[in-house]
């Protein structure tokens, strides 16, 4: 395959995003050996286990590093994305949850069939090797190794919080990826050895040898290449253009929308702000932005706290009712050397953002507003969040490591306006955006791609990362991204 700056690259299929989707469907669609693809990423690529900077080496922290800049324009505050092969899952704090049942029959109940539950299973299954738990509903011979802490390695914060937890109600839970699982217990993690088992070491690292993969990092995409109504490959920012029979974008809830704005698939009105042709009037590019809004409850350590892995257990709460089993509050303690907390995070939010363009320019951030915490519902579920954080850090022993009263925006408010202002003040991104091209039946109620991740009016694209999400899971994201592409994979495989 040729990367000469003056000749066209040619491929079958070309993968926009090297990042957790990005290096799955790289992966599985190179397990044939006649179909070349190509990945290309915007960020550098480590291909030499060994030359992996130790942040991103290390599974015990988030790492943030090789970051993309982006921040909320009406707040300000930071919204993390990685940028290097591996993306967020080379990055994150490697929590491996896949959120609960219910999330997944409630994306087939808005008319995407194959993604209820019992279609997704197999997936989740074959994207893992779980080493605690051989049954029917876990993996053992997928790419990802997934463990949990034992209690003689917890630190003495997850250790406290732990028996905190417990006395404040949350039942035990063995395993939170078993159906039904809502309480306290060790944390699913892809860390093995303290060692990061991102999607570039895994599923990535095993397909690097083959002949018909080839792997583009530093290189970012301006735009589809569209002719006569179909996708025909991409434009790099740089001018080189890559020829393709499918292209596949895999560059995440605020890129994957970003490029397909500029390659005139989006609103019209939007487009032509931007001096952009509308190629596909799908009004919901950009729409539908969601992401779990989170407080962390913090109090000063009474003696320093000896370093150690940061995420190790999580409790979650369920509706009282139980309707169903999709927990709408999480809680995950952790610690640095002189300070704890008792994170407080709203599972189920209500509110939705969007991602706009301000510009044209491949190299321009885009315009993103989350509106956290915009919905009552959301700011009311928050304050009862807080709330049960603070009577846990109140609870022994997890009071005893702390070294006086707690210390953020909202110590000692309790109620009324105050509370609500600190809240709103304090509430962070916990990383986990999706939705901004929702997979859905109608594009004209803002569907994107349909349910085989087909870009509505645009034949030859696909769109194959967290951003088809219809609605945000009940747990963190990084593993259903991976399921998703598992999904996906085989029905891009046979274009």
């Amino acid at each position: 395959m040729s990367l000469l700056p003056d000749a066209a690259i040619e491929t079958d299929i070309a993968v926009v995003g090297g990042g957790a989707a990005g290096c799955v469907l790289a992966a599985r669609l190179s397990e044939r050996p006649g179909q070349r693809v190509l990945l290309i990423e915007a960020g550098p690529d480590y291909p030499d286990p060994e030359t992996v900077p130790e942040e991103l080496r290390s599974g015990w922290r988030s790492a943030g590093t090789h970051d993309w800049g982006y921040a909320d324009e009406a707040t300000g505050g930071v919204v993390a994305r990685a940028r290097l092969v591996g993306g967020c899952s080379a990055t994150n704090g490697t929590i491996a949850l896949r959120g609960a049942p219910a999330d997944y029959d409630g994306w087939a109940r808005l008319g995407n069939p194959g993604w209820s539950f019992a279609d997704v299973l197999p997936d989740f299954r074959r994207l893992e090797t779980d080493l605690d738990f051989a049954d029917d509903w876990h993996g053992r011979h997928g790419p990802v190794p997934i463990r949990r802490y034992e209690p003689k390695e917890l630190t003495p914060v997850n250790e406290a919080a732990f028996e905190a937890l417990i006395e404040a109600g949350f039942p035990e839970v063995a395993d939170h990826n078993r159906p039904g699982a809502v309480g306290v217990g060790a944390a699913p993690v892809n860390t093995v050895g303290g060692v990061r088992m991102s999607a570039a070491a895994t599923y990535l690292g095993a397909a690097r040898g083959r002949e018909n993969l080839s792997i583009l990092p530093d290189a970012i995409v301006d735009r589809v290449l569209i002719e006569q109504g179909r996708a025909v490959g991409v434009k790099l920012a740089d001018g080189r253009v890559v020829r393709a029979d499918r292209v596949v974008l895999a560059a995440g809830t605020y890129g994957s929308p970003a490029i397909l704005l500029r390659s005139g698939v989006g609103p019209a009105r939007d487009l032509a702000a931007l001096g952009l042709p509308c190629r596909a009037q799908l009004p919901g590019v950009g729409a539908n932005l969601q992401e779990h809004p989170g407080i962390s409850v913090i109090w000063p350590a009474a003696t320093e706290f000896p370093e150690g892995p940061r995420f190790q257990i999580v409790a979650t709460r369920a509706d009282s009712d139980g309707t169903d089993d999709a927990p709408w509050l999480q809680h995950v303690p952790a610690a640095t050397p002189n300070l704890f907390w008792v994170s407080a995070t709203v599972m189920r939010p209500r509110s939705r953002g969007r991602l706009r363009l301000g510009s044209p320019d491949p190299t321009a951030a885009p315009r993103i507003r989350l509106n956290l915490l915009q919905d009552p519902a959301d700011l009311a579920a928050m304050i009862r969040g807080v709330r049960s954080a603070r009577q846990v850090g109140a609870i022994s022993p997890l009071r005893e490591l702390a070294g006086g009263p707690e210390q953020w925006l909202g110590a000692g408010m309790d109620e009324g306006s105050e509370l609500v202002d600190a809240i709103r003040r304090s509430v962070w991104t916990y990383h986990h955006a999706c939705g901004t091209c929702a997979m859905g039946p109608d594009p004209e109620q803002g569907a994107v791609v349909n349910a085989r991740g087909e870009v509505y009016g645009v034949p030859g694209l696909w769109v194959a990362d967290a951003s088809i999400m219809p609605v945000i899971p009940s747990g963190n994201t990084h593993l259903p991204t991976l399921m998703l592409a598992e999904h996906l994979a085989p029905t891009i495989a046979e274009g």
